[in-house]
């Protein structure tokens, strides 16, 4: 991956990422004496981040067999407001919080720090056997509008479109609803459904359908050029990919340093936490 000329926004969250109040004790810190008792860490929120904490949390539990880490992905909104409520420890977020989250965590007393643990690129899939394979953000907003209804209209073939979307709780929602439609309204003739995976089974049996996910879920679809840009790793921490995003961990307050949620919400800056975000198809924050 050439990460030689990072954007602003990139070298931005990387800043953020690598404060001095994250790098003490990361990856030896799992090695140090295991607590008498189980420990247990609740994580809830996106589908989108939900591999790379799923794969965190089955590589930390092997480092540290006292200590239970449990993943729910019922979206961001969600992950917030259990956060919010004290019922997980760690609300992981395709999107940075809301104002009135912030407002209602603090009328609470939770204080919520965000960890930026990746990056990400909003592919916009369509169906292998489609030929479109480029769209401007002025067509894609078009398309969801409902003022293109046909793939012909588009060079494509004579088929209408099928139109996906990730369901009005999620952050991807939120980003593609800021990224793309610039707010605006999309039209009635939609599909929602409630996840990364979802979006992509309904777009990989459905050759008119059209959707967005995550970079982590292309497989088995066809991700789109935007303005002839393709949406990968390179392009995104270079900046020239225009959907991009950081994906993040909020927790109530920065965790006790040398506590296991401090390690876990720290493996994102270690080796192996690179290498479990690559793996799962994502954007790392760092480099080894």
């Amino acid at each position: 991956m050439n990460r030689r000329a990072p954007s602003a926004c990139a070298a931005v969250l990387l800043a953020a990422a690598l404060s001095p109040f994250a790098l003490p004790r990361l990856a030896g810190a799992q090695a140090e004496s295991q607590p008498s008792a189980q420990e247990k860490i609740v994580i809830d929120g996106s589908t989108t981040v939900g591999p790379i904490v799923k794969a965190f949390a089955e590589y930390f539990m092997t480092k540290n067999p006292n200590v239970n880490v449990t993943v729910s992905e019922s979206g961001s909104g969600n992950g917030a407001t259990s956060l919010i409520n004290g019922a997980c420890q760690i609300a992981s977020m395709s999107r940075f919080m809301k104002d009135e989250e912030f407002k209602a965590a603090v009328e609470k007393g939770v204080f919520p720090v965000a960890q930026v643990i990746a990056l990400d690129g909003l592919a916009i899939v369509v169906h292998p056997g489609n030929p479109v394979a480029d769209l401007k953000i002025e067509q894609v907003r078009e398309i969801y509008l409902g003022t293109v209804k046909n793939w012909n209209e588009l060079g494509g073939p004579d088929a209408p479109i099928v139109r996906i979307s990730r369901d009005t709780n999620s952050g991807t929602y939120e980003c593609f609803e800021g990224l793309v439609m610039n707010k605006a309204k999309m039209t009635d003739e939609m599909e929602y459904v409630g996840s990364n995976g979802a979006v992509r089974q309904r777009v990989q049996s459905t050759p008119g359908a059209i959707g967005y996910v995550g970079l982590g879920f292309v497989e088995g679809v066809k991700a789109l050029k935007i303005g002839g840009v393709e949406a990968s790793a390179e392009t995104v921490v270079s900046g020239r990919y225009p959907l991009a995003r950081p994906l993040f961990l909020f927790t109530n307050g920065y965790p006790a340093l040398g506590s296991r949620l401090q390690q876990f919400v720290s493996l994102y800056l270690t080796e192996k936490g690179q290498e479990i975000v690559e793996a799962t198809g994502f954007v790392p924050v760092t480099q080894y």
